[in-house]
């Protein structure tokens, strides 16, 4: 039962997270079922209801919220960043990528905090948009936490609030469809856990778009990048944790 509840907890976090800042925050949700099951596992439980909760994002975050020129940047590196993830997870030990990936985010996020929080608007850069989405595929893969790279290219960016929800959603919708069969050769989920826990997919969508109307553009622009410190924090946990170091 306890672990029922948390793992109904979690998948409702995650998808309330989509339906609010679109896609990129599923680590957050992780540390709940962490309490209770081993991180493959969990990792393995966590990839078919990514599917589900992207499906029902979807009927909120349609075309008309998607900036289709980053998107044909960022998903051709997404694909190859997936492959090179699957490699890590198999054959490499995937915590100095947590490591690396980590550092580089809290420095991103320093900068803008230090800045006063501000929107500074960048041009697009084809490079840093394929390097954002190759990362952001090696770290959805390895510890479902794709989100920073591709924050890191789009936020700076000055998309509007739906814009960029959209786009982040659409993002990880092909990403997590990618990585599902992966996964699934690296652990066996609890398929009756799973389809318990598949309720909370629509309910905390529905929930995270409901909240993401009331916010404004600042607002979420100031709760994406306190998500993406907390995110990197994690991230920076596991892999010292994966060295033994804490």
């Amino acid at each position: 039962m306890v672990l029922l509840s948390l793992a109904f907890a979690a998948v409702l976090l995650i998808s309330f997270m989509k339906g609010a800042f679109g896609g990129g925050f599923a680590i957050v949700g992780i540390p709940l079922l962490s309490l209770a099951m081993d991180p493959l596992q969990a990792g393995a439980l966590l990839a078919p209801l990514f599917i589900a909760m992207d499906l029902c994002a979807l009927v909120y975050w349609r075309p008309s919220t998607w900036s289709k020129p980053d998107l044909l940047v960022l998903l051709p590196g997404l694909a190859v960043g997936i492959g090179l993830g699957f490699l890590v997870l198999r054959f490499a030990n995937p915590h100095f990528v947590a490591i690396a990936m980590a550092a580089v985010t809290l420095f991103f996020t320093g900068l803008w905090f230090t800045g006063g929080g501000l929107v500074q608007v960048s041009p697009r850069s084809l490079w840093k948009g394929a390097v954002a989405g190759t990362a952001s595929g090696v770290t959805t893969m390895i510890a479902h936490s794709g989100g920073p790279p591709v924050a890191m290219y789009l936020l700076p960016l000055g998309l509007s609030k739906t814009l960029y929800a959209g786009t982040t959603s659409l993002f990880f919708t092909v990403g997590n469809a990618l990585k599902a069969g992966p996964w699934l050769l690296v652990a066996s989920p609890d398929w009756t856990l799973m389809a318990l826990c598949l309720p909370a997919c629509p309910l905390g969508v529905w929930l995270g778009w409901h909240f993401h109307a009331r916010l404004d553009q600042r607002q979420l622009y100031r709760a994406c990048y306190a998500l993406l410190t907390v995110t990197a924090l994690k991230l920076l946990w596991d892999g010292l944790r994966g060295y033994g170091l804490i």
